[in-house]
């Protein structure tokens, strides 16, 4: 009887019967991965956003080699020399964040985090040095910076600023919640908030970390090559003082 059964032909499977077999059971595996995260899920909407978070292997891949590639660019704008990144024309500069996805090494995501720029569009006011200037090179792509005129660090500050208090964000009303934080500074009123930041003063710090990054508008239209340097045309970088005409569009 073995005998008979090993003399038995094997049977052909077509390479269709195959192909639509492994096709079925991907598809088997894809509803079991929705079905396990629908369990956790508190209603239709998280269970959907659920699922699309599933990554495929080659998008893991990609972003691997995006990130790594970032990490390598990040390194070679930190070894330009001086000249080319040149001396600060100003004490003040403000910084805005126009990029930041998926393609971002955790080290790049780092300096922008101690930049306290941890949302597109967030802006905040430095105190301008040749330090500075080679932190911002390592980002470069990620952030558009400039030297703001007064009337811009007045409007930003009195149309965006809150402060920062508990880790809570309060608006600008009220003289008393300045004067509560920062009268031991001399510091009592939104003019006095305005007028340190626009001249650098001794307590230029402490006042912007009461104020927080300024969450702006995007600009009308959007922006165009964003992570080409703003000389070349584009829109990240240095802007000098043209960071003034994007400021006015996007307070």
């Amino acid at each position: 009887m073995a005998e008979e059964a090993a003399q038995q032909p094997l049977a052909f499977v077509a390479e269709t019967v195959l192909k639509k077999r492994k096709s079925t059971e991907a598809l088997a595996l894809t509803r079991k991965a929705q079905l396990e995260l629908g369990k956790y899920g508190h209603g239709q909407k998280n269970k959907k956003s659920k699922v699309e978070d599933i990554k495929r292997p080659e998008q893991f891949i990609k972003q691997f080699r995006d990130q790594e590639l970032d990490l390598i660019r990040m390194k070679q704008r930190g070894k330009r020399s001086k000249k080319v990144i040149g001396k600060p024309k100003s004490k003040l500069l403000f910084i805005i964040r126009i990029q930041g996805t998926s393609d971002m090494h955790r080290r790049t995501k780092k300096i922008l985090y101690n930049l306290r720029l941890r949302r597109i569009f967030s802006g905040v006011f430095v105190r301008a040095n040749d330090g500075m200037l080679e932190v911002l090179q390592k980002v470069e792509p990620y952030v558009t910076y400039g030297y703001p005129n007064l009337a811009n660090v007045k409007e930003l500050i009195y149309k965006k600023g809150y402060a920062t208090v508990d880790r809570q964000r309060i608006p600008l009303t009220d003289n008393n919640i300045i004067e509560q934080t920062l009268g031991k500074y001399g510091i009592i009123c939104i003019e006095d908030i305005v007028h340190e930041i626009a001249n650098v003063g001794p307590h230029f710090k402490e006042v912007v970390n009461f104020l927080g990054p300024l969450t702006l508008n995007k600009p009308e239209g959007g922006l165009l090559g964003k992570k080409q340097p703003f000389k070349d045309g584009g829109e990240a970088g240095n802007r000098e003082e043209e960071i003034n005409e994007l400021i006015s569009k996007m307070n």
